[in-house]
Formats: C-alpha cells, sequence, structure tokens
C-alpha cells in the first residue's frame, strides 16, 4: 500500500509514500514524513494499493496516536485553496500549528508550599511564600509571575525545602458545559429572536442567520440561547470573535452562562494553553471554543454551530499568507458540515445585508437596547464653526459636554482612531519629514515609549533630537494628533479627571483587562480610546462620547470606506447610555452635510445602506460583483514594475473580465519591497478562480520577487 500525503508546504497536491508492514493507515491520519534531509508532519489524503514503478518510493516514518482529521476538514482544506488560489498545503499548514500536540502529553512539574523554612529570607522570597500559601499547586514560571521574580528563585526555594515539588496532569481536562447553568432574562424582544435561532439549531440542517441588533439590545444573550441547544444535542460550538474583542470581560460572560472556562484561540494564548485547546478541539472534550479567525483551522471533531460575532469586522479578512476571510469561511464550513451558522452584529456588513436580500440568509432583528429602549442621542459639531483654539483640537461644544458629563459624576470617551502621539513629525527647518526607512510611510511618534514606529513594518528608533537631514536641533514639530497627544490635550483641560488610554500600543494583556474592569467599575471617569473600546464593551457609567476626527476615513479609494466608518462611529456611539441615565453621542465633522454624517444623527441606517447599495450595483463592485487583487513586489523596484507591466500584457482576451492596473501601491513600498498592483474585476456569475488560473497558473518567480494574488480583497492600500 501507498498513502498520498498532504505537508504542510507551499505544495499544491499530496506526495506518495509507502505503507510499511505493520503500519495501518487511514485518510485523516498524522503521520511523520521524510522529505529531503528533513522530516515533516502531514495528513494522510488517501491511501491505495501500490502500483509498479521503477521510482523509489520512501516510507512513512510514523503515525501519531492522534484523532484523524475529519472528512469534512479536508474538504474545507480542499475548497479553500481552490477558492483563493492557494497550494493546498499552505492552507495545511494554519492547521498543523500545534505540532506538540500530536505528542503524549507530558506532566507537569507544580510548586506549593513546603514544610521548611527558607535558608535565607528576601523581600522575593517572602513574596513567593505569601503566593504559594493559598495551596494552589503552580508551575515555576506561573509562581514567579505571580510574585514579580525570576523562575530561578522559585527553583532555588524548592531546592532548599521551602517550596514542594508536586506532579500536575498533564494537561487540564475540559469540564462539561451546562446549557442552563445561568440563562439570562430575556425580554420578550429576545425570546421571540432566541427561538428563532433555536429552530435552526433543532432543524439540523445548513443555515445562515444573520442576528442584526442595534448596540446594547443584547445580542450575545440571545445567541447564547442558541449555543446552548448546540450543547445539548452533544455538539461543539465555535465563538468566533475579532481579536481586539477577546477580552476577560467577554470571556467571563460565557463561562458564567455555561458554568465552565471555555476553551481560547487567540495569539496571547501560551503554547502549552494552545496545545490542550488544539487536542481538546480534535478529542471533542472541548465543547465551547471562543477563538480568533484561526480558530476556523482547528480539526474539530463535532462542530455543530459557528457564530460571527461582529461579523461586520474587517479584522476577519487575514491579508498575509492565506488571505481568506473567516466569516465566508465559516459560512463554508457550515455548509460542507450541514450545521448553522449565526452572524451577529450591529452593523451588519453590506455583503451579509445583500444575502438577506437575495434569500440566501434568514434575518432575526432586536430593535430596541435590553432594559433601555433610547438608543443614544447623536449630534453633529460642524468644525468650519466650531471655535478650536490653534494647535488643539476639540472644540469647545465638545469640551463643555464632557466637562457636563464629568461634573454629574459620569464618564465621558473621547475616540480618536489613531494610535501614537503624532501621525507625522516634520522638520520646521528644512521640511524634511521622518519616515520609515523601509517603508513609504511615516514614522509615528509614541511619545509614553519615547520611540518612532511604523505601523506598517513595525520599525523602531529612538526620537532624534536632531533633525537627520539638516542636523538642526530644536525643530522637530509632531503633525497632527494620535491618542497620546489627545489624552495631554485632555489633562490640560481637565486636570481632576482620573484618566484612561485604551490603544494596543499601550494596553495590552494583563494591563488591558485591568483597565477594562476599572473603566466598567467607575474608577476612571475620562477614557480616551482607539478602536479598542468600541468592541462589545459594557461601560454602565458611560453617558457622553466625543468622536474627535469623524472625516478620518471618510474619503478613501476603498470601496468600503463608507460602510467602515458608519460602523465604527455607529458602534462608538453606542457604548454611551447602557446603563440607568441615557447616553449622548457628538461627532466632530468637517463635512455635516454627507450622506453618511445625516444618516448617522437621524439613527437612519438603512436609508444609508440603500445607497451604498445602489453606488456599489452601479459600479458593479462587491456584493454586486467581483474582485481580486495581484501585488507585485520585490527588493528591486525596476523589476517589480516590470514583471507587473508584463502581467498586464499577458491578460487573457475576455469581455467578462476587466484587468485595472498595473500601478504603483497606495503604500509603494513596505519592509523595503516595492509594490504594484492590478485589480481584475468581474461580474458575480464570472468564474473569476478559472480566469486568473488560465492567466497567471503557469506564471513563475524568481529570486526575490512575489506575486501574492488575494481573492475578495478587503485592503486596498
Amino acid at each position: 500500500m501507498v498513502a498520498e500525503v498532504l505537508l504542510p508546504l507551499a505544495l499544491a497536491q499530496a506526495y506518495t509514500y509507502g505503507v510499511p508492514v505493520g503500519m495501518v493507515l487511514a485518510p485523516g491520519d498524522y503521520v511523520e514524513v521524510p522529505l529531503g534531509p528533513r522530516s515533516h508532519i502531514g495528513v494522510v489524503w488517501e491511501v491505495r494499493p501500490a502500483v509498479a514503478t521503477n521510482l523509489r518510493i520512501r516510507d512513512v516514518v510514523q503515525r501519531f496516536d492522534a484523532p484523524p482529521m475529519p472528512e469534512t476538514h479536508r474538504k474545507f482544506i480542499g475548497w479553500l485553496s481552490a477558492y483563493y488560489l492557494e497550494p493546498m498545503g499552505n492552507v495545511l499548514r494554519m492547521v498543523l500549528r500545534v505540532p506538540a500536540a500530536l505528542e503524549p502529553p507530558r506532566e507537569q512539574l507544580a510548586y506549593r508550599l513546603g514544610s521548611a523554612p527558607p535558608k535565607r529570607m528576601t523581600p522575593q522570597r517572602a513574596r513567593v511564600l505569601d503566593i504559594a500559601r493559598d495551596g494552589f499547586p503552580l508551575s515555576a514560571s506561573e509562581l514567579a509571575q505571580a510574585a514579580g521574580v525570576g523562575s530561578s528563585v522559585v527553583k532555588a526555594m524548592a531546592k532548599d525545602g521551602a517550596l514542594e515539588t508536586v506532579q500536575l496532569p498533564a494537561l487540564r481536562p475540559f469540564a462539561r458545559p451546562d446549557p442552563d447553568a445561568e440563562a439570562f432574562a430575556l425580554s420578550p424582544d429576545q425570546t421571540a429572536a432566541a427561538e428563532e435561532l433555536r429552530a435552526a439549531v433543532l432543524e439540523g440542517k445548513h443555515s445562515v442567520t444573520l442576528l442584526d441588533g442595534v448596540t446594547g439590545s443584547g445580542k450575545t444573550e440571545v445567541y447564547f440561547e442558541a449555543m446552548a441547544e448546540a450543547l445539548r444535542q452533544g455538539k461543539q460550538v465555535l465563538l468566533l470573535l475579532p481579536e481586539i474583542a477577546l477580552t476577560a470581560p467577554f470571556l467571563a460572560r460565557v463561562e458564567r452562562r455555561f458554568g465552565v472556562e471555555p476553551a481560547g484561540w487567540h495569539s496571547d494564548l501560551r503554547p502549552r494553553e494552545r496545545e490542550r485547546s488544539w487536542r481538546g478541539v480534535a478529542d471533542g472534550s472541548a465543547k465551547i471554543i471562543v477563538g480568533a479567525r484561526s480558530a476556523l483551522f482547528l480539526p474539530w471533531a463535532n462542530l455543530g454551530l459557528i457564530v460571527v460575532d461582529e461579523e461586520h469586522e474587517g479584522a476577519y479578512k487575514q491579508d498575509e499568507g492565506v488571505a481568506y476571510h473567516a466569516r465566508d469561511m465559516a459560512v463554508l464550513y457550515g455548509a460542507l458540515a450541514h450545521f448553522p451558522v449565526i452572524l451577529s452584529s450591529a452593523t451588519p456588513s453590506l455583503e451579509s445585508l445583500v444575502n438577506v436580500d437575495r434569500g440566501r440568509y434568514a434575518s432575526v432583528k432586536l430593535r430596541d437596547r435590553h432594559g433601555r429602549p433610547e438608543l443614544p442621542e447623536i449630534s453633529l459639531i460642524d468644525m468650519r464653526t466650531a471655535q478650536v483654539p490653534a494647535g488643539s483640537w476639540l472644540s469647545e461644544p465638545l469640551l463643555a459636554e464632557v466637562k457636563a458629563a464629568l461634573d454629574a459624576g459620569d464618564q465621558a470617551l473621547l475616540f480618536l482612531n489613531r494610535r501614537g502621539y503624532a501621525p507625522l513629525t516634520l522638520c520646521r527647518a528644512c521640511g524634511h519629514h521622518l519616515d520609515c526607512p523601509q517603508c513609504a510611510a511615516s514614522m509615528v511618534e509614541h511619545r509614553f515609549r519615547r520611540v518612532m514606529q511604523c505601523h506598517h513594518c513595525g520599525h523602531q528608533e529612538p526620537v532624534p533630537l536632531a533633525c537627520p537631514k539638516c542636523g538642526t536641533e530644536g525643530k522637530l514639530v509632531p503633525v497632527g494628533p494620535g491618542v497620546e497627544r489627545l489624552a495631554e490635550e485632555a489633562a490640560r483641560h481637565f486636570p481632576e479627571a482620573r484618566m484612561a488610554i485604551l490603544s494596543s500600543d499601550i494596553t495590552r494583556g494583563v494591563l488591558l483587562r485591568d483597565v477594562l474592569r476599572e473603566v466598567a467599575d467607575g474608577v476612571h471617569n475620562l477614557v480616551i480610546g482607539t478602536q479598542l473600546v468600541a468592541k462589545g464593551h459594557h461601560f454602565p457609567h458611560l453617558t457622553c462620547v466625543g468622536v474627535v476626527d469623524a472625516d478620518l476615513a471618510l474619503e478613501s479609494s476603498d470601496p468600503r470606506a463608507g460602510e467602515r466608518t458608519w460602523a465604527l462611529l455607529a458602534q462608538v456611539a453606542g457604548r454611551a447610555g447602557r446603563g440607568e441615565k441615557p447616553g449622548r453621542a457628538f461627532v466632530q465633522t468637517y463635512s455635516p452635510d454627507h450622506a453618511l454624517m445625516r444618516a448617522l444623527k437621524s439613527g437612519d441606517r438603512d436609508a444609508y445602506y440603500t445607497q451604498e447599495k445602489i453606488i456599489r450595483q452601479g459600479a458593479g463592485l462587491p456584493p454586486y460583483g467581483r474582485l481580486a487583487a495581484l501585488i507585485v513586489s520585490d527588493t528591486d523596484a525596476a523589476a517589480a514594475e516590470r514583471f507587473a507591466k508584463g502581467l498586464a500584457r499577458s491578460v487573457p482576451s475576455t469581455d467578462d473580465v476587466q484587468v485595472l492596473g498595473p500601478a504603483v501601491a497606495p503604500i509603494a513600498v513596505i519592509r523595503g519591497r516595492h509594490r504594484w498592483r492590478l485589480l481584475v474585476k468581474a461580474g458575480r456569475e464570472v468564474d473569476i478562480q478559472a480566469f486568473l488560473k488560465q492567466w497567471i497558473g503557469e506564471v513563475k518567480t524568481k529570486g526575490s520577487l512575489k506575486l501574492q494574488v488575494d481573492v475578495d480583497p478587503y485592503d486596498f492600500l
């Protein structure tokens, strides 16, 4: 017998290996195989009788004792590969991110309070003893982190007998969730919505339902009921969230509702926890998984429901590596495995709304806030006439409203979707501005951390004292505001305010969890934040929201710019008035007559989306047409240009597809690579993948030249 084994490499097909005598293999088995001088972990795609050949076929080295990859998951890899024109091996790589999970789990050493006192007492050792007195065994790293010491201190105390070494189970088992642990008291509107979602789960067939509810309407509690129904049927449930929304308060809500901690899957998860989650998904013991987009690629044993929260979020589209969209692929997975998918949002994507119009998706609406019918009143501040002091960004009307909220004992939020202190630093002596040495982009000053940073490649350098070009000192000035500069201005106006800054550059991990809890508890009464604050947080004391620059992304070449701006502003405004007091939002804009601003003020989302649909349909843009982007990049600018123009000359002749470009990308250089773009535009009925295969299927790149294909692009930079 021979086995066709797919490897997690940039390979379009499986490779053939011999099956050693005595080894039994089946499709889906995880195996180790040789390739060149190295061994790789792969997945058996097919087992068949050997055919006589003169070629030497190498044997499979070993089969791992792990649940095989289900057939549905293998089909999913094949479908995704075909849709996004990615080699199947690249897709498999996203499944095999935790090779340690295939090995037998290792036992873990932990430490608890011992019987002997330390031979030498220090403040560090005293802190370790204080933590250890709680009685719970902790690993050396956990105990050291909790005490603020190095792991060597813990191990030295164990050697002295001050700490006792104990063996913990290799991996903590997953507790079984209780669908009825702590059900929420639902309103009549929520109850009706929950019944529709439960009915879709009970039907046991593939369906897609858009849960469309205003901010604060209790969508989470409603889709929890659908999750509970899937759990009663013994199924696994995947709750997808944008990474930015995977916060401790939200995970605590899931745990409170179902009585157990859910399995997690996101970038901040420690390696051992990733191993535990991967194994739990593969053997079916992990019933509830809350994760970011990559959780879709876990090897599901018995998945019965996917919920995509904040389904409109662009963060579900991965731009590097395999450029897939997790929301769309969640719908595909549900279709392949015949189970329902729920998409939830207060500001649904135009794609989902059009699918409802076409009858492909069902729609369940929540029109009122849970426990409080009023949505926040939104007022526009016309920055063309408002009084704004030179060098400031907060208008007098907005300052007055923030002051009134603080004086009343409430919280206020100032929102600016721009990280750092200033987006541009300019020399007043020679006009030079500080750019990234590897990208065609300005360096952003981060004054709190005293660095200049590029937000495209991550390059950092200290803030210079003199202009790098002319050498003049004292002439470098920041241009424009970032969230740090806004906080500086707010501190001048409100020196007594208890301020918190919420930005991914400043608050992450444990610090972010603590700050969010403190804001929710009212410890801070003035919050300065980026889009980090817009994602589903519940701040009951917040009554005043100020949007500092609402026009930031309005005029853009991105066809989704208006839709994204609407979603962000509506979500931010929706943070206000979620407690006992009503809320108000104030939007600073230089375009108060723009259709989006008028709709935001009136709260007429449907009117704005209707206009967006007309514009998109007239232009043949998604969801009424299809797009694909080709990005050519090279460290050699001339080589990138030659290749891009050569591609344009080789476009197959057809009346069904239009190729635009090549043109220099809006960000012409990233990480030292010069970039050109071509855009492929076609009608919905056109097989754009077949066209792309005909055009570039045999194209080969050499050296440092790269050609990336992005089907359904979300990033136009």
